[in-house]
């Protein structure tokens, strides 16, 4: 599992793609912060918090997840290199989660640099360190939380086709779902006895939770579960290709 995850951060930071996901995530959410005018502008809105930035960055990562993994599979079909990785000492498993490692630790490098955010409206406030400090660092580990569910899903996408755009459209399809299909469905009529039931299935809720500095167990175990079902289901997605070769 180490060579696999290996290969990918060193297969990210070889190309661009690595720094441009930490460049784009930065500079959108800069833009909307300081730069750009309206509620959004923490100078504008005369409240020292990082409201802006968790609001936002669900959002962004929604396209920027499913751009990195969009060929950790995809590309190696396409190539055929799959087959070559089937042949060594290695399970599919390790395959798997050595990609997703991969795509979460590019995603902490990427929230990483929010810390100068942090450090900026703690000390820029009317009140230096008058700032939610529970729910800013609840949001933030939320927010990891929320990227490593993308990832999985990115790279499920990425199992069921050869074609990185397809898997890129289909991881997003699936993120968007988790986080906020859920929560339109629950809202349907009919649905007003089970609509905290369904809310629960999504992502968004248990994003709020954390955002409120509430770092409840049941949520840590919601996020591992799911990132677990969609690595197993891409498992099964490999197993399928070598059962489909065998017959």
């Amino acid at each position: 599992m180490f060579a696999i995850f290996r290969k990918e951060i060193s297969g990210f930071f070889s190309s661009l793609a690595g720094y441009i996901v930490i460049i784009v995530f930065l500079l959108f959410n800069s833009l909307f912060m300081w730069v750009f005018p309206g509620e959004w502008n923490i100078l504008d809105s005369g409240y020292a918090g990082l409201d802006t930035l968790f609001f936002l960055s669900p959002w962004v990562f929604l396209f920027l997840v499913p751009a990195v993994t969009m060929k950790m599979i995809a590309e190696e079909k396409r190539l055929g290199t799959i087959e070559l990785i089937f042949t060594r000492p290695i399970t599919e498993r390790e395959i798997i989660w050595g990609k997703y490692f991969a795509s979460v630790i590019l995603v902490l490098l990427a929230l990483l640099p929010g810390l100068i955010y942090y450090l900026s409206v703690y000390i820029l406030g009317e009140s230096p360190g008058n700032l939610d400090r529970g729910g800013t660092w609840g949001a933030f580990i939320g927010l990891f939380f929320l990227a490593a569910v993308y990832a999985s899903a990115g790279i499920f996408a990425s199992s069921l086709t050869d074609n990185q755009v397809i898997a890129f459209i289909i991881a997003v399809l699936i993120s968007f779902v988790l986080f906020m299909g859920f929560d339109s469905f629950a809202s349907l009529p009919g649905l007003k006895k089970l609509d905290e039931f369904v809310i629960n299935l999504g992502i968004n809720e248990h994003y709020k939770s954390m955002s409120r500095g509430v770092i409840d167990i049941r949520d840590i175990v919601y996020f591992i579960s799911v990132v677990a079902i969609f690595n197993e289901a891409t498992r099964l997605v490999l197993l399928s290709r070598k059962w489909k070769k065998k017959t």
